[in-house]
């Protein structure tokens, strides 16, 4: 089975010269493959005082919740790939507002942008990856059926914020932290 340009070309693991970690190496040519995190962008969206929640309808943790976001694409910038995320997740028309936090997930090699957002119209649906889209009061969110603890530090960061026009954005909590 070929899974891609490792098991096609003489790839070995080894210290490339100059580097100080295992890399995948081509013994033919040189060639260096860098495996480095995925930048993830999403968005805290709110109508009024309501917040934009997304049903996932594929793995990982299909049919839980979650906040419009995704992986960043070449080329855009992370607001540019949050709003995007939320057209393609929700069909939302979303105005970033202020980058609400940064988390770093080493353990799934991850960084998240997290943005603070406005839907300035009540007009969404569910898009392909997303089974269902609601609009939620605090008191209203489904805990419970959340997908990540990052969406459930997202929510909680943003609650933080509500009335500021200005604060600094959240860092990824304290291990366990939900």
């Amino acid at each position: 089975m070929n899974n891609g340009p490792i098991e096609r070309y003489p790839f070995r693991k080894r210290v490339p010269e100059g580097d100080n970690r295992e890399r995948h190496v081509c013994g033919d040519c040189g060639w260096i493959v860098y495996d480095n995190p995925k930048i993830v962008v999403g968005a805290v969206v709110s109508h009024g005082d309501r917040i934009l929640l997304c049903r996932r309808a594929i793995e990982p943790r299909q049919g839980y919740w979650t906040i419009p976001a995704g992986y960043m694409e070449e080329h855009e910038t992370t607001e540019e790939g949050a709003i995007r995320e939320a057209l393609e997740e929700a069909n939302a028309r979303i105005e970033i507002d202020a980058l609400l936090a940064l988390y770093n997930i080493p353990r799934i090699s991850q960084v998240q942008a997290i943005y603070r957002a406005r839907l300035p119209l009540p007009e969404f649906s569910a898009g392909p990856e997303s089974e269902a889209v609601a609009l939620y009061h605090w008191q209203d969110i489904p805990w419970a059926e959340l997908a990540f603890p990052s969406v459930h530090w997202a929510l909680r960061h943003y609650h933080e914020t509500q009335g500021k026009a200005a604060f600094a954005p959240f860092g990824t909590p304290v291990a366990g932290s939900r």
